[in-house]
């Protein structure tokens, strides 16, 4: 029992919030081993190991060079995003390819290709769009990269953010649009819940998405010119785009939605009330709000007390759900409510 540690200190070891580990070793993804009190307890170079071989499994049509850029693909083109029309590169692919629609992939890849693809005609500002399309026996992906001005900058800019890590928790909420007369905002929120793996690039960074086993990362990327968009879905896939948009939505209207609190930040902790009206800033426009707390390590009680008493009396029809909370986040914000 000498080579096996408490999850505290393997997640540390692997770079995995606590709540994920938890999440692989109920479900038998991960090794681990129990006291006879019931904790959990692993070894590191076990764990690490099954997380390599998931990640080699998650990723079986993926040959990925030193700059994990996909090598080889099934279809490619570059495109003048001038009165370029997505419904017709879509249409193209599928002919080229003969992609099976009625499978699993083919009720969600039309709506994700033409969201991203549309979102790069419209909001870019670029002038070509280079597209790939990765037709493997088990899954199908797309890569879209444009020459544009960068989708992170644009939004930092727009909402006058302090930087770009400000702008992918932006994204999170939903109904978040640099164009909202021509857009509702939707489609980086509903495209990054409906795929198994979802990655946007620019400015340096990228955020990464794995439905798969409900992860999110933010790195920093190299520099690079425009945005480039990434998914991944298994054909067969059992996800169904109707159950995705049934979640977030009462009577076909967007009214819930699941800010990520880390992505507000590039530290672990949230202390400040300022730090809380950012966050908050535009969930006016939902009815529920779930925020999620993973891998959020603590909140100050003035974070706490300008969400859930404050902004919440301010806005009592409104429902606030906090979600995926460690002990001590839970503690302060269990503590906040009770102040209402």
């Amino acid at each position: 029992m000498s080579d096996l540690v408490r999850i505290g200190e393997v997640a540390n070891a692997v770079g995995r919030h606590i709540n994920t580990l938890r999440r692989l070793a109920d479900d038998g993804e991960i090794p681990v081993a129990r006291t006879s009190g019931g904790q959990r307890l692993f070894n590191i170079a076990d764990v690490q190991n099954a997380l390599d071989a998931r990640s080699r499994a998650r990723h079986p049509s993926q040959v990925l060079s030193k700059a994990n850029k996909l090598v080889t693909a099934s279809w490619g083109r570059e495109f003048p995003l001038a009165n370029l029309q997505e419904h017709e590169v879509w249409k193209e692919i599928v002919e080229d390819l003969h992609l099976d629609l009625t499978s699993g992939a083919g009720g969600v890849f039309p709506y994700a290709f033409s969201e991203m693809l549309n979102n790069a005609i419209d909001h870019s500002e670029g002038t070509t769009a280079t597209i790939k399309f990765f037709k493997k026996p088990e899954t199908w992906a797309f890569e879209i990269i444009d020459n544009g001005c960068g989708v992170f900058s644009k939004i930092m800019t727009e909402f006058n953010l302090q930087n770009v890590f400000e702008a992918v928790g932006e994204l999170t909420k939903g109904k978040r649009t640099t164009a909202p007369k021509s857009h509702t905002g939707e489609g980086i929120f509903f495209t990054s819940k409906a795929v198994d793996i979802f990655e946007l690039s620019s400015d340096g960074i990228r955020w990464c998405v794995d439905n798969l086993i409900n992860d999110f990362s933010v790195f920093k990327n190299g520099s690079q010119r425009g945005t480039r968009v990434f998914c991944r879905l298994e054909i067969g896939t059992k996800r169904d785009l109707t159950a995705v948009f049934r979640e977030f939505t009462v009577d076909h209207e967007f009214v819930r939605t699941r800010p990520v609190v880390k992505l507000f930040e590039t530290g672990l902790t949230f202390i400040s009330r300022s730090e809380a009206r950012r966050l908050l800033s535009e969930l006016g426009k939902f009815e529920e709000i779930q925020l999620d707390f993973e891998k959020v390590e603590s909140v100050g009680q003035g974070f706490v007390d300008e969400i859930f008493r404050i902004w919440s009396n301010d806005n009592p029809t409104k429902k606030i759900i906090p979600r995926n909370m460690n002990s001590a986040v839970e503690f302060m914000v269990k503590r906040g409510m009770s102040l209402k």
